[in-house]
């Protein structure tokens, strides 16, 4: 019993001896620290001890305390270590994942083409902002997508994901084509139109004018397109000289079709007459701006205070016409216009090139395919031959971030003090009446403006709603665009969660994009094709004139196969606003109902664009 003892209270002792020669006092700091055997043990163990060996004890006793002091200690700073490594080891762990999505500098493997970082340019020069590292935004929800995707990379997706609801979808067809009145003979006067802003906003001024050209009984110049200091196409010919060109209707689409479809609706010239080329419009009153003409005007005011400078001085020149034209009431005959927009071939073969490469397996063209390459849809199939292979549908997205409609938006979006003087630097050159207005008008505050959905949706948040709908991790994602505001680093969440993202530049080589660069409008529309043939196509910003024409696009010639993603940005703001707090499953359920609802099939609401929703009568025929 006394050895057994001895063993639990004394294992470092040397040499070694019986425990009954070697009684611990009660009050022995050894006794207190081992913390093995009773008192009441110990305290009868001594009473059979001698004092000589009492007095031994007293020799021997420090020199084992001490010993025995020194092993206790050294074990708990060994449970001590132990714990800390195990604490250290799961905030490395934890650290680890969340790099994983948020270190734009790691992991993520992209061509420097698909995005550029963010700069402006002042007065001397260029100037940059932001160097450092971007703000971990949504850390914790994009934490929790990251293992939504992990836990549901093996389950199907949920049902309707790629799917519009067939039925009532499938009731519309296009019949904008259908005729049944004479040919305007333009007798009126000349209209030229020079139009203002991007692809987009050139495309429905176009057609707007074509409208008006009938409307007024005028015969109708091929539109030009204006300089834009955002849309901007430029060519550099030498070091250091530069010279600015602006993609023309004939560089972008085919002018022999939009003359020979339209002719049958109006009289189309490429160019004025001989004497009336040489005539100052300004002077003589012919030029109408932008100031002139009130946004979404009914043909009443064009009959009303156009008509009478036509008939007067033989032209009139609308200069930007953007959305000058409203969309009610406008009769039956007043088309929109789905056919007469082709684009040249080169853009068309290139485009055809895009979708051969997101289709990968494809053993047929897609439902837009025809209208969109046109000749080149049997070039987009070549190749494609591995029947046992399963052909891939993709994504495209409109992640409407561009540093324009971040600054115009007068949002923060978590870049601090440096990316707010770089937008308000980008305002100042680009947006003046904004910043005017800023300076001298209580505007709402960027919080105010988010709980108000007016805040373009970020790429974290981008990602987060694709996530939880149900987009899985091997998704084929096609971004249209390349100038995201903010460069690598703010795309790192969406990229990280879905490694499958491509852009035109990143599935193009070198010489196949060259011919286009530096034509933004040429590059756009080498976007619309990719996005328009999509099996689903999803966007950022409800507003986008791009997105917008795109989505009527798939209405118009889908069948009701082509579903849109439209979230409502003041839901999800709603739901963004709870990111702290909120668990994964309540999220995804939020969202999925939030992007469901906007799914509706429904008629084109009453002075909404044709162009975006033309299901209407004067665009679209309902099945018998």
């Amino acid at each position: 019993m006394s050895s057994s003892s001895e063993s639990e209270s004394n294992p470092s002792t040397s040499p070694r001896r019986p425990h009954s020669h070697y009684p611990t006092p009660k009050s022995s700091p050894l006794f207190r620290d081992s913390g093995s055997g009773s008192a009441q043990e110990l305290s009868s163990l001594s009473q059979f001890s001698s004092p000589k060996r009492s007095s031994l004890d007293e020799k021997i006793h420090p020199r084992t305390r001490r010993k025995v002091v020194r092993f206790w200690r050294r074990r708990r700073v060994k449970v001590i270590l132990g714990v800390l490594g195990l604490v250290g080891l799961f905030f490395l762990t934890d650290w680890w994942m969340l790099s994983r999505l948020h270190d734009a500098g790691r992991g993520v493997k992209r061509s420097s083409s698909i995005v550029k970082s963010s700069s402006v340019s002042v007065k001397g020069g260029v100037k940059k902002f932001n160097k450092g590292k971007r703000p971990q935004i949504h850390s914790r929800m994009l934490a929790l997508a990251a293992h939504a995707l992990a836990d549901g990379q093996n389950k199907p997706e949920p049902k309707g994901l790629w799917d519009e609801p067939v039925v009532p979808a499938s009731v519309w067809r296009p019949c904008a084509d259908q005729r049944k009145w004479e040919p305007s003979e333009g007798n009126n006067g000349y209209i030229l139109v020079t139009a203002n802003g991007g692809i987009n906003q050139q495309r429905v001024a176009v057609c707007n004018a074509v409208v008006i050209a009938r409307f007024l009984n005028a015969t109708l110049v091929v539109p030009k397109f204006l300089y834009s200091s955002v849309w901007r196409d430029v060519m550099n010919f030498k070091p250091g000289l530069y010279c600015v060109l602006m993609s023309q209707f004939g560089d972008i689409y085919q002018e022999e079709h939009f003359l020979n479809y339209l002719a049958p609706d109006i009289r189309i010239v490429k160019e004025l007459p001989l004497e009336l080329q040489s005539l100052d419009l300004e002077a003589m009153g012919s030029v109408v701006t932008d100031v002139d003409i009130m946004k979404e005007s009914k043909l009443s005011f064009y009959w009303k205070n156009i008509l009478p400078i036509l008939l007067q001085k033989r032209v009139v020149h609308f200069v930007g016409f953007g959305n000058r034209l409203a969309f009610d009431p406008i009769p039956f005959e007043l088309q929109c216009n789905f056919h007469a927009l082709r684009f040249i071939p080169k853009i068309q073969e290139t485009g055809a090139l895009l979708l051969k490469r997101m289709r990968k397996n494809a053993r047929r063209s897609g439902p837009l395919d025809h209208y969109l390459v046109g000749p080149f849809v049997e070039s987009s199939m070549k190749g494609n031959k591995n029947r046992s292979a399963k052909s891939s549908r993709y994504l495209a997205l409109h992640l409407r971030f561009e540093i324009d409609m971040v600054a115009h938006s007068l949002c923060d979006f978590g870049g601090g003090e440096g990316e707010m003087q770089e937008l308000k630097a980008y305002r100042e050159i680009h947006f003046p009446a904004l910043t005017l207005l800023k300076k001298t008008t209580k505007l709402p505050s960027p919080e105010e403006l988010r709980e108000d959905g007016q805040c373009p949706l970020t790429p974290e948040e981008t990602a987060l709603m694709l996530v939880a709908l149900g987009f899985n991790r091997k998704t084929h994602l096609f971004l249209a665009g390349s100038q995201i505001y903010g460069g690598r680093s703010r795309l790192a969440a969406l990229t990280n969660l879905y490694p499958n993202l491509v852009t035109k530049e990143s599935l193009l080589s070198s010489s196949e994009i060259e011919p286009f660069m530096n034509f933004t409008s040429q590059l756009a529309a080498l976007d619309f094709i990719a996005c328009t043939a999509a099996d689903a196509f999803a966007i950022t910003d409800s507003g986008s004139q791009f997105s917008s024409l795109i989505s009527g696009y798939r209405i118009y010639y889908g069948g009701g196969r082509l579903p849109t993603i439209r979230p409502n940005k003041r839901r999800l703001a709603s739901i963004f606003l709870k990111n702290s707090s909120i668990e994964w499953s309540m999220f995804e359920k939020r969202v999925r109902k939030a992007v469901r609802q906007t799914k509706m099939i429904h008629r084109r609401p009453i002075s909404r664009s044709v162009y975006r929703n033309p299901r209407c009568k004067e665009c679209m025929c309902m099945k018998g």
